[in-house]
């Protein structure tokens, strides 16, 4: 079999592994390098450091809206593409060449969470349950029909960072399994979307990191989770502007404005809600490392409140 890989970020390595294992990849797209680092030097992505690991084939065309971009892929005769966070919306032209069209590895159980950021977005509205679909891709956004799904339990601490890694290796594992079934001659079979229940995934902007005490302490602690570890919360602490790594929400009544320091110990800080109270366990000084609470107040003796 003849596979073509098309993926960009950490996420999608292992797919690429999984997918490479046999040596069927005859080529992988990802996206051309970028500035990255103090020096702002042109670095390769995660995937093309991969693929040139197993002396793969790398091209990186901006996009494919050149003839000679899609001759390109007509010329690598793919049986499949496989495109895993490749950050590219691929015209219906590209989608057609290969023989069995193009499937895309999603980190949701569509059609919840279509979109650039479904990991972090179903922390932070309190999804219990995820997964990973293998879908069929077409000109719409994640719209394609599922040919085969994993469901996961989101983690009642789990962060955006630790989810990902599970869905990435989950992505892998699925993948393998429809490729096993196209070489065995048999086509996983497209389920259709249902049309209820989509949401989507808006792409993550280091604006909304900011944490806003008139919001439920429940939904705060959630968007932590979510945040971490990019863009990570961000908050006004008894004056002082610090990132919050780790934090949890605490069932408790008070009549404090939101933003208020309500208690100050070893188990955290406690800071009054628009609804609960926010315990903030780990965070971050401007120009520090994480710490746990105890050691900020530590510095901070004046927080101190019984």
């Amino acid at each position: 079999m003849r596979i073509v890989f098309a993926g960009t970020p950490e996420f999608a390595v292992p797919c690429l592994r999984a997918a490479a294992q046999r040596g069927e990849v005859v080529a992988v797209y990802t996206q051309p390098d970028r500035p990255a680092g103090r020096g702002r030097g042109l670095t390769p992505s995660p995937v093309k450091k991969e693929a040139l690991l197993r002396g793969i084939p790398v091209l990186q065309p901006e996009n494919f809206k050149a003839k000679v971009s899609k001759d390109a892929l007509r010329a690598l005769e793919a049986d499949v593409m496989v495109v895993v966070a490749y950050g590219l919306i691929l015209p219906q032209s590209v989608l057609d060449i290969p023989a069995f069209g193009c499937w895309n590895v999603h980190a949701s159980l569509l059609p919840r969470w279509r979109g650039a950021a479904p990991i972090q977005r179903a922390i932070e509205a309190g999804d219990t349950e995820t997964g990973v679909c293998l879908m069929q891709m077409e000109k719409g956004l994640d719209t394609g029909p599922v040919l085969l799904s994993q469901s996961i339990t989101i983690g009642a601490d789990e962060t955006g960072g630790q989810l990902h890694d599970r869905l990435a290796e989950l992505g892998a594992q699925v993948l393998a399994d429809g490729l096993g079934l196209l070489r065995a001659g048999i086509r996983p079979v497209p389920q259709p979307q249902p049309e209820e229940g989509v949401t989507y995934a808006h792409k993550l902007d280091k604006a909304e990191a900011r944490l806003d005490w008139t919001q439920p302490a429940r939904a705060l602690a959630n968007k932590v989770r979510a945040f971490n570890p990019w863009p990570m919360a961000e908050a006004q602490i008894a004056g002082e502007r610090v990132r919050v790594h780790g934090a949890i929400a605490v069932d408790a009544a008070h009549g404090a404005a939101p933003g208020t320091l309500l208690r100050a110990g070893r188990e955290g800080i406690d800071i009054a809600c628009g609804d609960g109270v926010l315990r903030v366990r780990v965070l971050q000084r401007e120009g520090g490392r994480a710490i746990t609470a105890a050691d900020f107040l530590n510095a901070r003796q004046d927080l101190r409140v019984a």
